[in-house]
């Protein structure tokens, strides 16, 4: 159970490093989307790679924080149901949605999505759309994405395990740190305090 416990913990510092910086996608994709505005209004010019690019920078943001957001216990729970059951009972649920659910759901989107980021590669396809971009770099947040997730499933499923075993402490408590979002507030304001005094 060691073992478990370093990967489960090496996996939580890989969502958790990832989610840190997945924000600055969000961000860029506003920036995007503003400037895009802007220059269609007064100029008169436009892209379909503006567009595209800020749905890629989404997506991608979208599907690579999945495994950072199961981390910090942000994903959609019934609460109705699990506030009656004891602690122990909401630990078995988690563990069989993680186990019956959560797990085969990442394998099968993985059995399919892998191929389908391949063909993409290997044809080098491009969008539809005049001027639009190719496509395999946001076919490769597929995989990436739900492979984060099932990581992350793993390991909240050693978690809970080691919980029940009373080698850890409620795996389910949330963590009193700052959340991605202040964190890039942060980032933007040191940023701008350097380029300030410089």
């Amino acid at each position: 159970m060691n073992f478990l416990l370093r990967f489960s913990r090496a996996v939580d510092w890989l969502n958790g490093q990832i989610g840190k910086y997945v924000i600055w996608l969000i961000l860029a994709s506003t920036v995007i989307s503003g400037v895009n505005a802007v220059i269609r209004k007064v100029f008169n010019v436009s892209s379909n790679a503006y567009l595209e690019v800020q749905w890629y920078l989404f997506a991608a943001s979208f599907l690579i924080a999945a495994g950072y957001t199961l981390l910090n216990q942000e994903h959609v729970k019934i609460d109705v149901i699990l506030s009656r059951l004891s602690k122990r009972g909401q630990i078995w649920v988690d563990i069989i949605g993680f186990s019956l659910f959560l797990t085969p759901v990442c394998l099968a989107i993985l059995w399919y999505g892998i191929p389908f980021f391949l063909q993409g590669y290997r044809s080098g396809e491009m969008s539809n759309n005049a001027g639009g971009l190719i496509r395999w770099p946001i076919y490769a947040m597929i995989p990436l994405g739900f492979s984060l997730l099932m990581l992350q499933g793993w390991s909240e499923l050693i978690k809970r395990i080691a919980f029940l075993q009373g080698r850890i402490g409620d795996p389910t408590q949330k963590r009193e740190e700052k959340t991605a979002e202040e964190e890039l507030a942060e980032s933007i304001r040191r940023l701008a305090e350097s380029n300030a005094k410089g």
